[in-house]
């Protein structure tokens, strides 16, 4: 009998421990829902990066696994729409943030913001921030930027895309990834100077559109 797929709860353990079990999880779903080799391996293969930056995007490992489990659970229902395999990392980071973005949606309808309060403690980008900034004050001032101006320095700093593979992955033109990083930047850089100041909050109604216009 095929074991049943559990959502992932709270982790305990080192970032190993979790890694195994969600990668665990991940191999009961994929054998369950699709048995596929090398869509399977392929999968599991972006796991680890996949959860570095859902826990950065969302700036928590916890909610950022829930996002990765969703993530997984949609790509494997919608395999068919991946129609080139080299792509499979910007597809399935497309997801996750068209994912992410649903539930600050529901979040907000609910009058609930997001809480950063504890980003530093869970947030583990992989690298720490240049000039001797400590890194719970660079989790913080990210947690204060918009999904928009995190996801465009999480595909630079974390992913290390350049221009036209951003343009690519974001449909967008370059000219927009230029200018749309020069500001989070900036964002950043006046967050780690002058203190947290949360940004205004993103404009779901105008995310929405832009995601239904590469649809």
């Amino acid at each position: 009998m095929e074991q049943e797929v559990r959502r992932v709860g709270k982790w305990s353990g080192d970032g190993f421990r979790r890694n195994l079990r969600l990668n665990a999880n991940v191999r009961g779903l994929v054998l369950k829902r699709d048995e596929r080799r090398e869509f399977t391996t392929a999968l599991i293969a972006q796991l680890p990066g996949l959860r570095r930056y859902a826990a950065a995007l969302s700036g928590s490992l916890v909610m950022g696994d829930d996002l990765v489990q969703d993530c997984l659970e949609r790509a494997l229902r919608q395999s068919d729409h991946l129609r080139d395999p080299q792509r499979l990392g910007a597809w399935l980071r497309s997801i996750l943030h068209n994912l992410y973005i649903d539930e600050l949606r529901r979040k907000r309808s609910r009058g609930i913001e997001e809480d950063i309060t504890g980003m530093a403690d869970d947030l583990v980008i992989g690298t720490l921030p240049r000039d001797g900034v400590p890194l719970h004050e660079f989790t913080a001032a990210m947690g204060s930027l918009t999904a928009e101006h995190r996801q465009i320095l999480l595909l630079v700093g974390v992913e290390g895309l350049n221009y036209r593979q951003i343009a690519e992955e974001l449909q967008i033109p370059i000219g927009t990834v230029m200018s749309r990083l020069a500001r989070a930047r900036e964002r950043l850089r006046n967050a780690l100077e002058n203190g947290l100041e949360r940004e205004p909050a993103d404009n779901v109604a105008s995310l929405d559109a832009r995601r239904k216009m590469k649809q």
